[in-house]
Protein backbone atom coordinates (compact mmCIF):
# COMPACT_ATOMS: atom_id res chain seq x y z
CA UNK A 1 0.00 0.00 0.00
CA UNK A 2 1.42 3.09 -1.20
CA UNK A 3 1.52 6.82 0.58
CA UNK A 4 -2.00 8.16 -0.68
CA UNK A 5 -2.87 11.98 -0.60
CA UNK A 6 -3.91 12.12 3.47
CA UNK A 7 -0.59 10.25 4.19
CA UNK A 8 2.91 11.09 3.35
CA UNK A 9 4.46 7.86 5.21
CA UNK A 10 3.01 4.55 6.24
CA UNK A 11 3.09 3.31 9.75
CA UNK A 12 2.89 -0.42 9.85
CA UNK A 13 2.03 -2.08 13.55
CA UNK A 14 3.89 -4.95 13.68
CA UNK A 15 3.21 -5.90 17.17
CA UNK A 16 0.50 -8.55 17.23
CA UNK A 17 3.09 -10.76 15.03
CA UNK A 18 6.58 -9.48 15.74
CA UNK A 19 5.86 -8.29 19.12
CA UNK A 20 4.38 -11.35 20.59
CA UNK A 21 6.52 -14.35 18.72
CA UNK A 22 8.63 -14.52 21.95
CA UNK A 23 6.52 -13.75 24.54
CA UNK A 24 5.68 -17.41 26.36
CA UNK A 25 2.30 -16.09 27.47
CA UNK A 26 -0.59 -16.73 24.60
CA UNK A 27 -2.35 -13.70 24.10
CA UNK A 28 -6.42 -14.21 23.79
CA UNK A 29 -7.59 -13.78 20.38
CA UNK A 30 -10.10 -11.35 22.06
CA UNK A 31 -7.43 -8.79 23.03
CA UNK A 32 -5.09 -9.05 19.79
CA UNK A 33 -8.57 -8.44 17.86
CA UNK A 34 -9.07 -5.39 20.48
CA UNK A 35 -5.43 -3.93 20.17
CA UNK A 36 -5.79 -4.28 16.34
CA UNK A 37 -9.61 -2.47 16.70
CA UNK A 38 -8.37 0.56 18.67
CA UNK A 39 -4.86 1.03 16.83
CA UNK A 40 -6.80 0.79 13.43
CA UNK A 41 -9.33 3.51 14.96
CA UNK A 42 -6.47 5.50 15.58
CA UNK A 43 -5.37 5.87 11.99
CA UNK A 44 -2.81 3.18 11.75
CA UNK A 45 -3.09 2.09 8.07
CA UNK A 46 -1.52 -1.24 7.89
CA UNK A 47 -0.75 -4.08 10.92
CA UNK A 48 0.92 -7.27 11.03
CA UNK A 49 -1.72 -9.22 12.01
CA UNK A 50 -0.21 -12.79 12.59
CA UNK A 51 2.39 -15.49 11.47
CA UNK A 52 1.10 -18.48 9.71
CA UNK A 53 3.15 -20.92 11.13
CA UNK A 54 2.95 -24.35 12.63
CA UNK A 55 1.28 -23.69 16.08
CA UNK A 56 3.57 -26.58 17.31
CA UNK A 57 6.22 -24.18 17.11
CA UNK A 58 4.56 -20.95 17.71
CA UNK A 59 1.38 -21.46 19.92
CA UNK A 60 1.09 -17.68 20.05
CA UNK A 61 -0.48 -17.57 16.54
CA UNK A 62 -2.43 -20.96 16.84
CA UNK A 63 -5.42 -18.29 16.22
CA UNK A 64 -3.77 -16.99 12.98
CA UNK A 65 -6.99 -17.65 10.37
CA UNK A 66 -9.14 -16.37 13.79
CA UNK A 67 -7.21 -13.01 13.88
CA UNK A 68 -6.57 -12.37 10.32
CA UNK A 69 -10.57 -12.67 9.92
CA UNK A 70 -11.72 -10.15 12.70
CA UNK A 71 -8.77 -7.82 11.43
CA UNK A 72 -10.18 -8.12 7.89
CA UNK A 73 -13.60 -6.38 8.84
CA UNK A 74 -11.77 -2.56 9.37
CA UNK A 75 -12.71 -0.66 6.40
CA UNK A 76 -9.77 0.89 5.28
CA UNK A 77 -7.05 -1.43 7.25
CA UNK A 78 -4.33 -3.24 5.64
CA UNK A 79 -4.30 -6.73 6.97
CA UNK A 80 -0.99 -8.45 6.75
CA UNK A 81 0.69 -11.71 7.95
CA UNK A 82 3.84 -13.24 7.71
CA UNK A 83 4.94 -16.31 5.90
CA UNK A 84 8.13 -18.28 6.35
CA UNK A 85 7.21 -20.57 3.33
CA UNK A 86 4.84 -21.73 1.03
CA UNK A 87 2.77 -23.80 2.83
CA UNK A 88 2.10 -20.59 5.28
CA UNK A 89 1.91 -18.57 1.94
CA UNK A 90 -1.15 -20.88 1.23
CA UNK A 91 -3.10 -20.80 4.35
CA UNK A 92 -2.82 -16.79 4.06
CA UNK A 93 -3.62 -16.12 0.80
CA UNK A 94 -7.05 -18.53 1.42
CA UNK A 95 -7.51 -16.49 4.93
CA UNK A 96 -7.54 -13.16 2.52
CA UNK A 97 -5.07 -10.98 3.97
CA UNK A 98 -4.10 -8.17 1.72
CA UNK A 99 -0.62 -8.51 2.18
CA UNK A 100 1.95 -10.93 2.67
CA UNK A 101 5.38 -10.88 3.89
CA UNK A 102 8.23 -13.49 3.25
CA UNK A 103 11.12 -13.59 5.19
CA UNK A 104 14.71 -14.33 4.55
CA UNK A 105 17.95 -13.70 5.80
CA UNK A 106 21.31 -11.62 4.09
CA UNK A 107 23.23 -13.78 6.94
CA UNK A 108 23.03 -17.63 5.82
CA UNK A 109 24.05 -18.88 8.96
CA UNK A 110 20.65 -16.68 10.50
CA UNK A 111 18.66 -18.07 7.80
CA UNK A 112 19.59 -21.43 8.37
CA UNK A 113 18.98 -21.24 12.32
CA UNK A 114 16.24 -19.11 11.44
CA UNK A 115 14.04 -21.44 8.45
CA UNK A 116 16.98 -24.31 8.83
CA UNK A 117 17.81 -24.04 5.03
CA UNK A 118 19.90 -21.90 2.86
CA UNK A 119 18.91 -18.13 1.25
CA UNK A 120 18.74 -19.49 -1.78
CA UNK A 121 16.34 -22.25 -1.09
CA UNK A 122 14.57 -19.60 0.82
CA UNK A 123 14.47 -17.32 -2.63
CA UNK A 124 12.92 -20.58 -4.67
CA UNK A 125 10.63 -20.71 -2.16
CA UNK A 126 9.56 -17.04 -2.88
CA UNK A 127 9.64 -17.65 -6.57
CA UNK A 128 6.96 -20.46 -5.70
CA UNK A 129 5.02 -18.32 -3.82
CA UNK A 130 4.65 -15.98 -6.56
CA UNK A 131 3.60 -18.29 -9.23
CA UNK A 132 1.02 -19.84 -6.58
CA UNK A 133 -0.07 -16.03 -6.65
CA UNK A 134 -0.68 -15.86 -10.08
CA UNK A 135 -2.40 -19.21 -10.55
CA UNK A 136 -5.63 -17.83 -8.99
CA UNK A 137 -7.45 -14.87 -9.91
CA UNK A 138 -8.95 -14.47 -6.58
CA UNK A 139 -5.29 -13.98 -4.78
CA UNK A 140 -3.67 -11.61 -7.28
CA UNK A 141 -4.33 -8.52 -5.93
CA UNK A 142 -2.86 -9.39 -2.49
CA UNK A 143 0.77 -7.90 -2.51
CA UNK A 144 3.84 -9.93 -1.89
CA UNK A 145 6.48 -8.08 0.36
CA UNK A 146 9.73 -9.66 -0.09
CA UNK A 147 11.98 -9.07 3.38
CA UNK A 148 15.58 -9.21 3.98
CA UNK A 149 16.62 -9.54 7.90
CA UNK A 150 19.89 -9.57 9.44
CA UNK A 151 20.77 -6.48 6.53
CA UNK A 152 23.07 -4.45 8.38
CA UNK A 153 24.62 -7.07 10.81
CA UNK A 154 24.19 -10.21 12.21
CA UNK A 155 24.96 -11.77 15.42
CA UNK A 156 26.30 -14.94 14.16
CA UNK A 157 28.11 -13.17 11.29
CA UNK A 158 28.87 -10.00 12.16
CA UNK A 159 28.95 -7.75 9.28
CA UNK A 160 26.92 -8.50 5.98
CA UNK A 161 28.14 -7.42 2.66
CA UNK A 162 25.86 -4.59 1.33
CA UNK A 163 26.54 -6.66 -1.86
CA UNK A 164 24.64 -9.86 -1.33
CA UNK A 165 22.05 -7.67 0.46
CA UNK A 166 21.56 -5.56 -3.14
CA UNK A 167 21.92 -9.48 -4.59
CA UNK A 168 19.15 -10.51 -3.07
CA UNK A 169 16.45 -7.40 -3.20
CA UNK A 170 17.33 -8.00 -7.24
CA UNK A 171 16.59 -11.72 -7.10
CA UNK A 172 13.06 -10.72 -5.17
CA UNK A 173 12.11 -7.80 -7.75
CA UNK A 174 12.74 -10.47 -10.45
CA UNK A 175 11.08 -13.43 -8.89
CA UNK A 176 7.94 -10.88 -8.67
CA UNK A 177 7.52 -9.28 -5.15
CA UNK A 178 5.64 -5.92 -5.17
CA UNK A 179 7.67 -4.40 -2.21
CA UNK A 180 10.59 -4.74 -0.23
CA UNK A 181 11.45 -4.00 3.48
CA UNK A 182 14.81 -3.87 4.67
CA UNK A 183 15.69 -5.12 8.20
CA UNK A 184 17.85 -4.95 11.09
CA UNK A 185 16.63 -7.62 12.84
CA UNK A 186 19.55 -7.34 15.71
CA UNK A 187 20.38 -3.69 16.09
CA UNK A 188 23.39 -3.38 13.93
CA UNK A 189 22.42 -0.42 11.78
CA UNK A 190 23.95 3.16 11.89
CA UNK A 191 22.67 6.14 9.72
CA UNK A 192 25.47 6.82 7.34
CA UNK A 193 24.90 2.72 6.38
CA UNK A 194 21.40 2.73 6.21
CA UNK A 195 21.49 6.05 3.90
CA UNK A 196 23.83 4.31 1.84
CA UNK A 197 22.18 0.87 1.65
CA UNK A 198 18.65 2.30 0.45
CA UNK A 199 20.43 4.98 -1.84
CA UNK A 200 21.81 2.32 -3.31
CA UNK A 201 19.23 0.02 -3.54
CA UNK A 202 17.09 2.98 -5.38
CA UNK A 203 19.96 3.42 -7.73
CA UNK A 204 19.95 -0.29 -8.82
CA UNK A 205 15.63 -1.19 -8.82
CA UNK A 206 14.03 2.16 -9.52
CA UNK A 207 10.83 2.68 -8.39
CA UNK A 208 9.99 -0.16 -6.17
CA UNK A 209 8.31 0.60 -3.09
CA UNK A 210 10.95 -0.31 -0.02
CA UNK A 211 9.99 -0.09 3.97
CA UNK A 212 12.57 0.49 6.67
CA UNK A 213 12.18 -2.22 9.53
CA UNK A 214 14.56 -1.15 12.86
CA UNK A 215 15.43 -2.38 16.21
CA UNK A 216 16.55 -0.27 18.51
CA UNK A 217 19.23 -2.34 20.26
CA UNK A 218 22.15 0.41 20.30
CA UNK A 219 19.83 3.09 20.66
CA UNK A 220 20.43 4.20 16.67
CA UNK A 221 16.54 2.77 15.92
CA UNK A 222 15.00 6.84 14.90
CA UNK A 223 18.09 7.95 13.44
CA UNK A 224 18.15 5.20 11.39
CA UNK A 225 14.35 5.83 10.55
CA UNK A 226 15.17 9.52 9.59
CA UNK A 227 18.41 8.51 7.40
CA UNK A 228 16.11 6.08 5.51
CA UNK A 229 13.80 9.15 5.11
CA UNK A 230 16.62 11.03 3.59
CA UNK A 231 16.60 8.07 1.10
CA UNK A 232 13.49 8.28 0.26
CA UNK A 233 11.87 5.32 2.18
CA UNK A 234 8.23 6.24 2.88
CA UNK A 235 7.13 2.66 4.99
CA UNK A 236 8.08 1.98 8.27
CA UNK A 237 7.18 -0.60 10.47
CA UNK A 238 6.83 -0.73 14.55
CA UNK A 239 5.29 -2.06 17.39
CA UNK A 240 3.48 -0.70 20.33
CA UNK A 241 5.77 -0.02 23.31
CA UNK A 242 8.92 -1.78 21.23
CA UNK A 243 7.76 -4.78 21.56
CA UNK A 244 10.01 -7.89 20.35
CA UNK A 245 13.42 -8.64 19.22
CA UNK A 246 15.16 -11.88 17.96
CA UNK A 247 15.95 -15.19 19.50
CA UNK A 248 19.38 -14.81 18.25
CA UNK A 249 20.21 -11.37 19.77
CA UNK A 250 20.01 -12.15 23.38
CA UNK A 251 18.80 -9.76 25.54
CA UNK A 252 18.77 -6.91 22.64
CA UNK A 253 15.79 -4.65 23.09
CA UNK A 254 12.42 -5.15 20.45
CA UNK A 255 11.52 -3.26 17.57
CA UNK A 256 11.54 0.69 17.69
CA UNK A 257 8.73 1.85 19.22
CA UNK A 258 5.52 3.34 16.70
CA UNK A 259 4.59 5.88 19.52
CA UNK A 260 7.88 7.22 19.22
CA UNK A 261 8.25 6.67 15.48
CA UNK A 262 4.50 8.78 14.75
CA UNK A 263 5.96 11.37 17.35
CA UNK A 264 9.09 11.79 15.14
CA UNK A 265 7.35 11.90 12.03
CA UNK A 266 5.25 14.27 12.37
CA UNK A 267 7.19 16.65 14.40
CA UNK A 268 8.77 16.48 11.07
CA UNK A 269 6.00 17.84 8.77
CA UNK A 270 5.10 14.62 7.73
CA UNK A 271 1.28 13.14 7.61
CA UNK A 272 1.08 9.48 9.25
CA UNK A 273 -2.83 9.82 9.37
CA UNK A 274 -2.40 8.69 13.03
CA UNK A 275 -3.82 9.97 16.32
CA UNK A 276 -1.08 10.33 18.98
CA UNK A 277 -2.98 10.54 21.71
CA UNK A 278 -5.57 7.21 20.73
CA UNK A 279 -2.24 5.39 19.71
CA UNK A 280 -0.79 5.72 23.27
CA UNK A 281 -4.45 5.01 24.87
CA UNK A 282 -3.67 1.46 22.74
CA UNK A 283 -1.09 0.56 25.61
CA UNK A 284 -3.15 0.55 28.15
CA UNK A 285 -4.89 -2.62 26.50
CA UNK A 286 -1.20 -4.38 26.05
CA UNK A 287 -0.47 -3.37 29.64
CA UNK A 288 -3.28 -5.15 30.89
CA UNK A 289 -2.81 -8.44 29.22
CA UNK A 290 1.03 -8.81 29.77
CA UNK A 291 1.70 -7.29 33.13
CA UNK A 292 4.80 -8.69 33.15
CA UNK A 293 6.03 -7.53 30.14
CA UNK A 294 8.63 -4.35 29.70
CA UNK A 295 6.83 -1.06 27.42
CA UNK A 296 9.14 1.17 25.78
CA UNK A 297 8.49 4.78 24.87
CA UNK A 298 9.91 8.29 25.19
CA UNK A 299 6.51 9.86 24.31
CA UNK A 300 4.66 7.68 27.01
CA UNK A 301 6.74 8.82 29.82
CA UNK A 302 7.10 12.85 29.01
CA UNK A 303 3.78 13.10 27.14
CA UNK A 304 2.99 15.23 23.93
CA UNK A 305 4.80 18.65 24.30
CA UNK A 306 2.65 21.16 25.21
CA UNK A 307 0.73 23.15 22.04
CA UNK A 308 1.92 20.13 19.54
CA UNK A 309 -0.87 20.20 17.51
CA UNK A 310 -1.69 18.90 14.18
CA UNK A 311 -0.26 18.10 11.09
CA UNK A 312 2.10 20.32 9.81
CA UNK A 313 3.52 20.79 6.27
CA UNK A 314 7.51 21.57 7.22
CA UNK A 315 9.00 18.50 5.96
CA UNK A 316 11.89 19.20 3.58
CA UNK A 317 12.34 15.22 2.49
Amino acid sequence: MKADRQRDIIVCEVGPRDGLQMIQQVLPTSVKLGWIAVEAAAGVPEIEVCSFVPPKLLPQFEDAAEVAAGALRHAGLTVTALVPNLKGAERAFASGVHKINFVLSASESHNRSNVRRSSAESLEDFRRIVELRNSRPEWRSIQLCGGISTAFGCTIEGAVAEDAVLKLAGKYVEYGADKLSIADTVGYANPAQVKRMFTRLRQQLGEIEMAGHFHDTRGLGLANVYAALEAGVRSFDATLGGLGGCPWAPGATGNIVIEDLVFLLESAGLNTGVDLDRLLEVRKIVRAALPDVPLHGALAKAGLPKGFGAHRKTANL
